[in-house]
């Protein structure tokens, strides 16, 4: 784990990337900030997690650093002690967690719950949408420190690292470390209420786009031809052929749109 620092005094608010080793565009992006040593307004905690991982190239070492929160000093894993340190690390600190995605190439904002921090910083964000995901949070970073994720975009690719940066600049600018304004959105709420899981197979196959309503009927998958129909309408998240090992995605709810305000007459 490399931790640095912009500013000086004790920070409130931390950056990190490189979760999982074979999304390196938060990377880029904290890589970016300490070349560029912008001057901040109040201290940042920059923090690049698996880097055991990230040298491989590959998502984790033993396990997922995602669902092992928040670990033990005696874990067995790599990613079980490696979970217990970032989360000594990040203590007291608000945490910007950056990912990348194969299913859906807009940023879009994650959180464990709609609390009034996510309805302020998020909208000001560069997404498209806001998931909240508090049914499926166990071993999560946000389970044990507050933390707004960001997917930057399709894992590997030129746009998530630019969109890595952005994010990360806009989020910094949101809580009032970089100086400057941001543009806030209009920004739709998803919750997630279900896995969609998939059975072993040689092809799969997603008719779907995620974000967008599935009317209960429609065929929405298909595993080796089989096509899975959907018993109600959902909007499925993170949906794609071959993203996980044993699920297409999320099945979520729309809960509301976030307005942008009305300027006052």
């Amino acid at each position: 784990m490399r931790v640095a620092q912009l500013g000086s005094g004790t920070p409130e608010i931390a950056v990190v990337a490189g979760i999982h080793g074979d999304e390196p565009c938060g990377v880029r992006a904290v890589e970016r900030l300490l070349d560029d040593r912008p001057t901040v307004k109040r201290p940042v905690k920059l923090v690049v997690a698996n880097e055991a991982a990230l040298e491989r190239q590959v998502r984790f070492i033993d396990e997922d650093l995602n669902r092992a929160f928040p670990g033990t000093p005696d874990a067995k894993t790599h990613e079980g002690q490696l979970a217990n340190e970032l989360v000594a690390e990040l203590e007291g600190c608000l945490t910007f967690s950056m990912h990348s995605t194969q299913s859906h190439a807009d940023p879009f904002a994650i959180v464990n719950g709609v609390s009034e921090t996510a309805k302020d910083i998020v909208p000001q964000l560069p997404v498209t949408a806001m998931v909240e995901t508090s049914n499926f949070a166990e071993g999560r970073l946000f389970s044990a420190i507050d933390t707004v994720e960001v997917e930057c975009g399709l894992q590997g690719s030129e746009t998530a690292a630019e969109n890595a940066d952005r994010l990360t600049r806009a989020f910094l600018t949101a809580v009032d470390a970089l100086p400057g304004d941001t543009v806030r959105r209009e920004l739709p709420v998803y919750r997630l209420v279900d896995v969609i899981r998939k059975g072993q197979a040689d092809t799969y196959e997603v008719f779907v786009e995620n974000f967008t309503e599935v009317d209960a009927g429609a065929p929405f998958a298909a595993a080796d031809g089989d096509e899975q129909i959907a018993d109600e309408s959902f909007y499925p998240v993170l949906m794609s052929p071959n993203g996980y090992q044993d699920v297409f995605g999320y099945a979520a709810e729309k809960l509301e749109v976030l307005e942008t305000p009305t300027a006052a007459d």
